[in-house]
């Protein structure tokens, strides 16, 4: 994942507004005011790309700490967004370097549905957040009809080969989008995973028909 992402980095941002049909700036919006975070608390920023929820919750007052697994994704966040920006960390979110109960929030940007151990990564958040701490995290999911799901899927693999041959030269480049979708257990899945972690006040809302969704919870007071 790491040499996929080094890969594509410098066209991340655009691939992720053409797959989202150009809304990925208004979802990141309704995550942020879904985070609820206010001045002073400390977020965590997961899977950070090239830093737009790290920015927005920054811009709400948080201290901001953005993590990802890709060195070239995180300079190019620094060489984006400048000296005044968050605290960027190269991590893998399976094996979060943050101490135990530490983040007020933790944020994730298409970040569960690449991780190879779903339910170790959402105890990780778990575990680095304090009692009474918001996870909230967007991804994409799969629309409950097979129908639509299999429409969806065929989209996904059709434009990843058009704009992977287009950008990189080679059509492969973003399939690995639909082949993670088909892994994943979509935001019911995580929901459940969440709840058996210890998650309270757990829900998903869908979003475009319910190809995407936002996950929430809050980690239990004892």
């Amino acid at each position: 994942m790491r040499d996929l992402f080094h890969e594509i980095a410098p066209r991340y941002d655009d691939i992720t507004v053409w797959l989202s049909f150009g809304r990925d700036a208004l979802w990141k919006d309704v995550l942020t005011r879904m985070a609820a975070v206010r001045p002073g608390e400390r977020a965590l920023d997961l899977a950070c790309g090239t830093g737009d929820i790290a920015m927005r919750l920054q811009a709400r007052g948080a201290r901001v700490t953005a993590l990802d697994i890709t060195p070239r994704m995180l300079a190019l966040a620094r060489t984006r967004n400048g000296p005044a920006s968050p605290h960027w960390v190269c991590g893998d979110m399976q094996a979060l370097p943050v101490p135990s109960g530490s983040q007020d929030v933790v944020t994730m940007g298409y970040g569960l549905r690449n991780v190879a151990d779903l339910p170790g990564a959402v105890a990780e958040v778990h575990r680095v957040l304090a009692p009474g701490g918001r996870m909230v995290s967007l991804d994409f999911t799969l629309p409950p009809s097979p129908i639509v799901r299999r429409a969806y899927l065929a989209y996904l693999r059709g434009v990843g080969g058009v704009v992977g041959q287009w950008l990189h030269g080679d059509p492969d480049t973003y399939r690995y989008i639909p082949e993670s979708l088909a892994r994943y257990p979509g935001a019911e899945g995580v929901a459940s995973l969440m709840r058996t972690q210890g998650f309270t006040r757990v829900a998903w809302w869908p979003l475009l028909g319910g190809l995407m969704a936002i996950n929430t919870g809050i980690k239990a007071r004892p």
